[in-house]
């Protein structure tokens, strides 16, 4: 049996349950899940259906991209969950989607504000948007280079409190505490794009949410002074 069934089974898990989400289409989207511990993390791989994934089928990579364990390819994203997993160290997970109000944002290189307790509840500001690509980063290592451009745009931001970044010209990624909390936290963001966007179709402009109120939200639900939900 392998040593990292466990990590193969949550990332197997998560990455179907991303798929009964409605943020993917076609094979547009992976999870990936690390074991900081034992420096390796697990990641879909490269094109397979989510219906026939199976455990056996997701692959291991170390922090350095190496291949630890797998027979089929992983994933074309995972220098960019490799690069993001090396830079935040808070963070087991990652999602990549296409879900599509959140790369409407993406696509027109805008961010996504936050102007309502929804989005606050998830993410305690805006949803950033980062720069584009170079040419010279494009053709020099792509995947790598869009993890870059990340960290960059996280230069002054918490990732554990926005846990998620719209790649201009591409799409989202999401981070968490595990496969599942990452999947749900995809969810939430494709939300908030959604209401955001029919705002702007109601007013054409926005009002952000007031800062008591976006603290009130966000802080009940996270850090040490949350009090949402049960206790486990």
């Amino acid at each position: 049996m392998s040593k990292f069934s466990d990590l193969r089974e949550e990332c197997c898990e998560a990455n179907q349950v991303l798929s009964k989400s409605g943020l993917v289409d076609l094979t547009f989207g992976n999870v990936s899940v690390a074991d900081r511990e034992k420096q390796v993390f697990a990641i879909k791989p490269s094109g397979v259906e989510y219906e026939a994934l199976h455990p056996k089928d997701i692959v291991i990579i170390d922090f350095e991209g190496t291949l630890v364990e797998g027979h089929l390819r992983p994933s074309s994203d995972t220098p960019t969950h490799r690069r993001l997993l090396k830079a935040f160290e808070g963070v087991r997970a990652i999602v990549h989607t296409h879900s599509r109000n959140a790369v409407a944002f993406a696509q027109t290189g805008r961010s996504i504000p936050c102007m309502n307790t929804t989005h606050a509840d998830y993410f305690y500001g805006d949803i950033p948007v980062t720069r584009e690509l170079t040419e010279a980063e494009i053709v020099a290592d792509y995947e790598w280079e869009t993890g870059g451009v990340i960290i960059e745009c996280f230069q002054k931001l918490n990732p554990l409190h926005i846990p998620a970044v719209l790649v201009n010209r591409h799409g989202p990624f999401v981070w968490g505490e595990s496969g599942l909390k990452a999947v749900e936290t995809a969810r939430a963001l494709e939300i908030v794009a959604e209401v955001a966007l029919k705002a702007f179709t109601l007013e054409g402009s926005f009002t952000p949410i007031n800062y008591a109120l976006r603290s009130k939200h966000f802080l009940r639900k996270h850090g040490p002074t949350a009090y949402y939900g049960q206790n486990t």
